[in-house]
């Protein structure tokens, strides 16, 4: 899969998460069938195109943990997120570090992994993942 297939797969999985429902970075990487792919997920999202049609519901996607990835001081994007998200009615809390946090357990979309993606991230590592959730 070279980069713009990897791209539009994400976007594609991304677009299927329900309102008021956040996955991982890791899940939609195993759902699109690349499990160790989990940072490519983010770097794919970062690049998304704010005239993407349909739109992409990028804000829905966050760390394995349940936090919302920090885009590097000085930058407003983590809150942002927090606010879109927000919006769509889902809790968002602050941690005692500040970390913004997501229960995944209330909040979570973890549709079962196809076994034939599995299998293709297999096909196309060598190995299964070991990598965690995000």
């Amino acid at each position: 899969m070279d980069s713009a297939e990897f791209h539009a797969a994400v976007y594609d999985k991304v677009r299927e998460i329900p309102a008021q429902r956040v996955t991982t970075y890791g899940h939609i990487a195993k759902l699109i069938g690349m499990p160790r792919h989990a940072r490519h997920v983010g770097q794919a999202l970062k690049f998304l195109s704010p005239q993407t049609n349909p739109p992409v519901p990028w804000h829905r996607v966050i760390g394995a943990s349940g936090t919302i990835s920090s885009r590097g001081p000085g930058t407003g994007g983590a809150q942002n997120q927090r606010g879109v998200l927000e919006a769509e009615g889902v809790e968002v809390t602050t941690g005692r570090t500040g970390e913004m946090r997501v229960d995944l357990s209330r909040w979570g979309w973890f549709p079962a992994v196809d076994a034939a993606a599995t299998q293709q991230g297999r096909d196309q590592t060598g190995e299964e993942s070991s990598e965690s959730e995000g």
